[in-house]
């Protein structure tokens, strides 16, 4: 049984039909794909043309823009072929390691996705724009730091708004001023070149070695401190200043514990703290709150609560002034953690830490 070669209008490109030598008068492969391209969009259906290979693209308009009419007989029977030809596919694959790799994108490790791009030697496909713009703002503030002023501005101004907003607060001040003004220079960019740029940032992305954590050093470290005791917390920000007076900082910026409330919550969440966490256990963390940033948080808190409410807790407070440490910081921990989940979510937007 002799095996039958898919119709699309790609693969009309593919190869030359094998019985054009033979039979001059027929139509060729080519001049097929162009009917049944015009057809379709003779009847408004849209065709995702710009997915072929660019050369396949020109092939296709030069092809159309060559013919001038068929006959119904002939539509007719270039119709029946294409619609006999797909009805002879059972399966159809993606073709090579590129399509592969986009197929199942997300139903694959992104580890083992970068080490087959790695190996195969090709990128992600699809708009390169569409890649940079889904990276992370602290990745791109990073890739724009290793790029000229020029290329800054042009990625600047293609990406998404909002992600372009929070690279731009990402980046030192006086280089960010020099981009955005070069961002006024950009008018005479041409199309072509925003999209070597965009095919030129998408390739150092894809070249980069997969990471075995999601987070930086300084969140993993802040993370977990943010959850231990205020002693050994200090004890180790103390020997890590020592040893890295930088890191250390960066770690200190990441910490949000229950002395930090105060300079980070919005006066207007406070009264939500009440609402997710009970009242003994925000009875346990002010009344055992010790020195002048606990304090500075349990008078913040209750100074934006209801009178009644506010009463109410310094009352309970006082009863409990005398609870073991341990338990009051349990209890503070988990209004800390509280507040997490409310940012996590959306609910609420911690203000950025004051420096030092």
């Amino acid at each position: 049984m002799s095996q039958i070669a898919p119709f699309t209008p790609q693969s009309a490109f593919d190869a030359p039909d094998p019985g054009a030598a033979r039979m001059p008068a027929r139509l060729s492969r080519k001049a097929k794909a162009a009917i049944i391209v015009q057809f379709i969009l003779n009847e408004g259906t849209d065709i995702p043309l710009s997915s072929l290979p660019e050369t396949l693209q020109s092939e296709l308009t030069l092809q159309l823009g060559a013919m001038r009419y068929i006959d119904r007989t002939t539509l007719d029977s270039v119709i029946a072929e294409f619609a006999d030809e797909l009805d002879a596919v059972g399966m159809s694959f993606p073709g090579n390691m590129s399509r592969a790799l986009t197929a199942l994108d997300g139903r694959i490790s992104s580890r083992t996705a970068a080490r087959l791009r790695k190996e195969s030697g090709v990128r992600r496909t699809g708009d390169p724009w569409e890649i940079i713009s889904a990276e992370k703002a602290e990745t791109l503030a990073e890739l724009v730091e290793t790029e000229s002023i020029e290329v800054a501005a042009v990625m600047l101004s293609r990406i998404e708004v909002a992600r372009a907003a929070e690279v731009l607060a990402l980046i030192p001040g006086a280089r960010a001023r020099r981009i955005t003004h070069a961002v006024s220079k950009t008018a005479g960019v041409t199309p072509d070149t925003v999209d070597r740029i965009g095919l030129s940032l998408a390739a150092q992305l894809d070249a980069r070695p997969p990471h075995a954590f999601d987070r930086k050093p300084e969140e993993r470290l802040g993370s977990i401190l943010n959850f231990s005791r205020a002693e050994t917390r200090n004890e180790v920000l103390t020997n890590l200043e020592e040893a890295d007076q930088d890191f250390a900082e960066q770690v200190r910026r990441k910490i949000f514990t229950f002395e930090n409330i105060a300079e980070r919550l919005a006066p207007e969440d406070a009264p939500k703290i009440t609402r997710d966490v009970e009242n003994d256990v925000l009875a346990r963390a002010f009344g055992g709150a010790m020195g002048e940033a606990e304090n500075r948080t349990v008078d913040f808190v209750l100074a934006n609560l209801s009178t009644r409410m506010a009463a109410t807790l310094r009352e309970e407070a006082a009863e409990v002034a005398s609870t073991p440490r341990s338990e009051v910081e349990a209890a503070q921990n988990a209004v800390v953690a509280a507040i997490r989940e409310m940012e996590a979510s959306g609910e609420i937007r911690l203000r950025a830490p004051g420096p030092g």
